[in-house]
């Protein structure tokens, strides 16, 4: 396990008891690199949305519980936030509750001559990826291969 992957689970560990006080749920957990900062980003989720109140009680809470127990030897930054609506699909619990949702899907490579793709998300399993693409009033399905795709989320509709 690498040193962000531990930092992540770590902390998912100490948010979870958190997250059930606040009546939120765990979206995610990442710790990244941005320019010289380093950020611990928690995203937090409920089914009525979640309100900057909520944010900033998990905050605080989890701000305490890293400080007390003081695992992560670099200077952070600590976010908690909602995953927002053009939410990002990384795992297979955000798939699932996004089955037959309108997604967008950016691949490393081409596929079929593109690398983008919006469409209703049909299926998914360990390797693959399936979605109902509309082409000239037709629907026709595209099956993708997880391991080619940089980035799954929720089209946003405006």
């Amino acid at each position: 396990m690498s040193k962000k992957e531990s930092y992540e689970a770590q902390t998912e560990e100490l948010l979870k008891p958190i997250a059930e006080q606040n009546h939120v749920e765990i979206y995610d957990v990442e710790f990244v690199k941005e320019g010289s900062e380093q950020y611990l980003r928690c995203y937090i989720d409920k089914e009525e949305g979640v309100s900057i109140n909520d944010c900033e009680a998990v905050s605080r809470a989890l701000s305490d519980e890293l400080d007390r127990v003081d695992f992560i030897p670099e200077a952070y930054i600590l976010e908690v936030s909602s995953p927002g609506l053009g939410r990002q699909l990384k795992k297979d619990k955000h798939l699932a509750g996004s089955l037959l949702q309108e997604v967008d899907v950016k691949t490393y490579r081409p596929v079929e001559g593109q690398k983008e793709f919006t469409g209703i998300l049909k299926a998914f399993d360990e390797n693959t990826v399936t979605l109902g693409v509309t082409e000239d009033n037709h629907t026709k399905e595209i099956i993708l291969n997880r391991k080619e795709i940089a980035v799954i989320k929720l089209t946003l509709d405006f």
